[in-house]
């Protein structure tokens, strides 16, 4: 078999040397005697055919491809590392990702901080965070593109093998921007009263099952975005009109910049959840639904 020229050996010495600035110094650093270095070198230059370091006093400099050949080399060493810590990971039962889809219906501030207290202990657990909105939530749950769900919307669905922990009630307030002509009405306001305004639309993440269509005034002009939050800003800036959570929206109802005005048959209150796999058992997955289930008063 052809033995490669480029070991993780060799690839250390060279880092070695670079940042003690002579063999000397990186044979003291890596428990090495100098002659032992100077051997792999001159062995890995033979191979290659080039020059690695020259001297510059009493310094050894890289050559411009003894420096490639190690900046290179470390993005390798980089991922060795990398995969040995995973490695480690995986063989006390964690996880070395954990893939997070987030509802837009959801605060993600308030789940980026239960995620920074879970990295403070796991630093070495990566997380792939994602957004979907309403059914897009469950189904990507469902299909395995996410490992734990955070803020669904009820219904749960009816698969089996998922389990849920309630966060909490979300309630929804119909608003409108600061100054918008329903906020004078004296009476309860009709869903005949608002046909004529146009309303803002989150679209349904769902690649494949059945949009969600949650909140549409039949009659109304639509806008259409892609997140909670677009939606936010679309009606403060004007544009429409729609339900929100209130949960979400409470600072901007508290400085005007959205009211709410009270209609006849308002929506109700919805529940929201935390879900995930029932058969997966990683210890970094049940650590974090314990963090963030914490954080929501929410009891298992």
């Amino acid at each position: 078999m052809y033995k490669l020229p480029i070991t993780i050996e060799a690839l250390l010495v060279l880092d070695a040397i670079d940042n003690r600035g002579s063999f000397a110094a990186a044979a003291e650093q890596l428990n090495k005697v100098p002659s032992a270095l100077s051997y792999i070198v001159q062995k890995l230059e033979e191979q290659l055919s080039v020059t690695l370091f020259v001297r510059q006093g009493r310094r050894s400099v890289l050559t411009p491809a003894g420096r490639h050949l190690l900046d290179e080399g470390r993005k390798i060493l980089g991922a060795v590392s990398k995969l040995t810590e995973q490695t480690q990971t995986i063989s006390y039962g964690w996880e070395p990702k954990i893939r997070i889809a987030v509802d837009s219906i959801f605060n993600v501030q308030e789940v980026l901080a239960s995620l920074g207290l879970f990295l403070n202990e796991h630093p070495n657990i990566e997380i792939d965070l994602t957004e979907e909105v309403m059914n897009g939530s469950w189904e990507a749950l469902i299909e395995d593109r996410t490992d734990l769900l955070v803020g669904a919307p009820a219904p749960v669905p009816s698969q089996q093998g998922i389990s849920t922990l309630l966060l909490g009630q979300f309630e929804q307030a119909f608003v409108v921007p600061k100054g918008h002509e329903l906020t004078r009405f004296t009476t309860l306001i009709s869903h005949t009263d608002i046909e004529d305004y146009r309303t803002v639309i989150v679209h349904d993440s769902s690649l494949t099952g059945i949009p969600w269509s949650s909140s549409i005034i039949e009659q109304s002009r639509h806008f259409f975005v892609g997140s909670v939050e677009h939606k936010i800003q679309a009606i403060v800036a004007g544009i429409g009109i729609g339900y929100l959570p209130k949960q979400r929206i409470q600072p901007l109802l508290d400085d005007g910049s959205l009211v709410e005005v009270k209609l006849v048959s308002p929506r109700q209150s919805f529940d929201v959840y935390l879900a995930w796999k029932t058969a997966n058992k990683g210890k970094g997955l049940q650590t974090l639904r314990e963090i963030i289930g914490q954080r929501y008063n929410s009891v298992t």
